[in-house]
């Protein structure tokens, strides 16, 4: 199988939920059709790839059984990779995966990072597939326990450390892995916070980085008006941007983003700033896709723009008001 896809700056992978229930656009591409034709929508606006996902992760949500799953997600991805989509499959299950791959999909964004489904490494691993493994405290119904943390940046650093040893351990090659530090899943507006003002630690792992922000509720509490109220999912899309442009520039891999427009812009203007801080470089016009691993970028581990120090982020405390930012796709 092909290596992890790569462009010349940060990808920008656009959501396509064939879910009657995601936080943010349930049921508007339920039908086969319907997201076929979104993800291509998502393509022309500017998305790099596309990630299926045939199952909600929002807290509170009901698990679909595989058959639905597979019914839900496989159909689409081989509607999309006829029309040469590059295409990642977002599920905790080895068979929906494996058939996904099988349909033309070119990576595996599992939540879990292989957690769910003991099938799942193994599968992975014999398939050669490129793997997201996102930092993951479990399933979130019997509340926000496992959302405690002491010094969030060094937890989740080395809590993902220790899941890719597990996963490099199962027989899946480094180059194929990306890592991500689940915004949103166990973890308050705060915690997201400090996680994105300090990539570095996360490209210090040595892997590519995915960051996925899009519309989560971190963003609508620094969003909040003077009531406290935030703003519906689908009015922060503008703050998704801002937020992209960020991960861009410190190096991320791709950001997962559900209106592709306006970030695919926003990456482009930080790929520009940063070619122009180096001596020599130039301004990418398209983002070529290569096959390998953006290893220079998680090698060089700089301190992001954003840059607090994981404790006193600028914000943090205003936006700890949630209980729980929704860990949703």
């Amino acid at each position: 199988m092909a290596g992890l896809p790569v462009w010349d700056r940060c990808a920008v992978m656009g959501v396509v939920n064939v879910t009657p229930d995601s936080f943010s656009d349930g049921g508007r591409w339920f039908d086969t059709t319907a997201a076929v034709k979104h993800g291509l929508d998502l393509v022309a606006e500017g998305a790099d790839l596309v990630d299926v996902g045939g199952e909600s992760t929002r807290p509170g949500a009901t698990r679909v059984d595989e058959a639905e799953e597979l019914r839900r997600v496989v159909p689409v991805v081989r509607g999309l990779a006829s029309e040469g989509v590059t295409i990642s499959v977002d599920t905790m299950r080895a068979r929906v995966a494996e058939q996904a791959l099988a349909a033309g999909a070119a990576l595996v964004n599992d939540v879990s990072g292989g957690l769910a489904d003991p099938h799942m490494i193994p599968m992975v691993a014999r398939t050669g597939a490129p793997f997201v493994v996102m930092h993951w405290r479990g399933f979130l119904e019997g509340g926000n326990v496992q959302g405690h943390y002491d010094d969030v940046v060094t937890e989740v650093v080395d809590e993902l450390h220790a899941r890719v040893e597990a996963v490099l351990e199962g027989g899946v090659a480094a180059d194929r892995i990306v890592v991500d530090p689940g915004l949103g899943f166990s973890k308050e507006a705060g915690h997201d916070l400090a996680l994105l003002a300090r990539l570095d630690r996360l490209l210090g792992l040595g892997h590519p980085v995915l960051v996925a922000a899009s519309r989560k509720r971190f963003l609508g509490r620094i969003l909040a008006g003077p009531e406290g109220a935030p703003p519906p999912a689908r009015e922060r899309d503008a703050a998704t941007a801002a937020v992209s442009a960020l991960a861009a520039y410190a190096g991320a891999w791709a950001v997962r983003v559900h209106e592709v427009r306006a970030t695919a812009d926003a990456v482009r203007v930080a790929r520009a700033v940063e070619a122009a801080r180096t001596p020599g470089s130039r301004t990418p016009e398209t983002g070529t896709p290569e096959t390998g691993t953006p290893g220079a970028r998680a090698a060089e581990a700089r301190t992001p723009g954003v840059g607090a120090p994981e404790a006193g982020v600028p914000g943090a405390g205003a936006a700890q008001g949630g209980t729980r930012a929704e860990g949703a796709r």
